[in-house]
């Protein structure tokens, strides 16, 4: 991410149409964002309103009172807490005579900085023009003063001139660029499965500790930092749990309430790495106050991405920094593991849990391998769990819980 040698200041304003704490806890989930993307909160603002204002989303009077704060801040503009409408953009800039930036703006940022992979940064600049699709008419000038969002980045550097012909055919381009990843992507899944090497998909709330997690259980390096969407590119890395069974554990992009639905549609294909895992991990941030709405959003998402009916681990991570004696449920979830992936505390209470679901989706076989289908016992250490194997005059006798899927194709029932 290109940093921003002085941060510009903004003003975050949210509309309350009912629940003004949930408004403020918006809000500071926002200053986060802001931060994320390089930028500085000084100050919040919050409005009343039985719906937000259909011209201005604050109504006249709140906005030129947001600009005396602006001039008193010697703020940059302005992030609202919703996404906005071109007309909203264009009448809200023209009162407050600065940037007007929305929340989906802002996480489009940050996701155009923190994309790394091709895959990533495809899906990242689709869902930048199909926002700016759907805002070309009626922005007018106002499209001077939004800019690229925070600093300098993002599709708004292009302006105007940028017509909706032109982004439909870049659209198109990139889509099918996507198109050919995503046959890659089948293409290594597809062995996987072959392989019936066990999958488990590791989702959660953005900062809930899913990439520490990762890496406490695998030994790897994925990048792990205390900001929103600090990783977007999916990774996938193998661990062995304690009885030798071997797992491939996939982290995914964080979720996050508010979240735009063009970015759900572009990640889509990403996301969809949990559909075809065999079991779920969600990660919970235990000391966050909101984790009952992150574990809500979460499950809300997943069921947008028709993703249901897998077995689901429920990680309350940080558990380090709760009472002891703090209870944690989730009657969404078939187990559910107390830990801290920064201490390693729990780690065994996970590998126990993933081993039960995995036992649980297995059968059991007493069998005997002919001697040249030795190829089929090293599949079944690899992917199950091999009890015994004695060697006899007429071939292997095993014992062992395969997966189901194992057994069906190399007819071991």
């Amino acid at each position: 991410m290109e940093q921003i040698e002085t941060a510009e200041k903004y003003i975050l304003v949210a509309v309350a149409t009912g629940d003004e704490e949930a408004a403020w806890d918006s809000l500071d989930e926002l200053a986060d964002l802001l931060d994320t993307a390089g930028g500085e909160t000084v100050c919040q603002v919050v409005q009343n309103l039985q719906h937000p204002d259909r011209a201005t989303y604050i109504g006249k009077g709140k906005a030129l009172e947001i600009k005396d704060l602006i001039e008193i801040h010697e703020a940059s503009g302005i992030v609202c807490d919703d996404e906005l409408t071109a007309s909203q953009i264009r009448n809200l800039s023209d009162l407050i005579d600065a940037k007007v930036i929305d929340r989906t703006t802002l996480i489009l940022d940050i996701f155009a900085a923190h994309a790394t992979t091709r895959e990533g940064k495809l899906q990242v600049e689709i869902a930048q023009l199909k926002y700016r699709y759907s805002r070309l008419r009626g922005m007018g000038e106002a499209l001077s003063r939004l800019g690229a969002g925070i600093g300098t980045r993002g599709p708004g550097e292009t302006k105007l001139e940028t017509d909706r012909r032109v982004i439909q055919k870049r659209i198109k381009l990139l889509s099918d660029d996507i198109d050919q990843l995503k046959r890659s992507r089948d293409t290594a899944r597809k062995k996987r499965v072959a392989n019936a090497v066990p999958t488990a998909a590791i989702v959660g709330y953005t900062n809930a500790g899913k990439s520490t997690l990762l890496n406490l259980m695998t030994g790897s390096e994925v990048l792990s930092a205390d900001k929103l969407f600090a990783t977007l590119d999916p990774t996938t890395r193998a661990a062995v749990l304690p009885d030798g069974q071997k797992v491939l554990f996939t982290d995914t992009v964080g979720f996050i309430n508010k979240l735009p639905h063009n970015l759900i549609d572009a990640f889509r294909s990403t996301l969809e790495e949990a559909g075809y895992a065999d079991m779920i991990i969600h990660v919970i941030d235990a000391s966050d106050p909101g984790a009952e709405l992150h574990r809500q959003v979460v499950y809300d998402t997943l069921r947008d991405l028709d993703i249901k009916g897998k077995p689901v681990v429920s990680v309350w991570n940080k558990a380090d920094l709760v009472p002891d004696s703090e209870t944690f449920r989730d009657f969404d979830a078939d187990i559910s593991v107390r830990m801290s992936a920064r201490t390693g505390d729990g780690l065994d209470d996970l590998y126990g849990a993933v081993a039960k679901i995995l036992k649980e989706s297995r059968v059991y076989i007493d069998t005997v391998l002919p001697y040249k289908d030795t190829a089929v016992l090293a599949e079944i250490r690899t992917t199950g769990q091999l009890l015994s194997d004695e060697y006899e005059a007429d071939g292997i006798h095993i014992r062992a819980y395969v997966p189901k899927k194992l057994a069906d194709k190399r007819g071991l029932r």
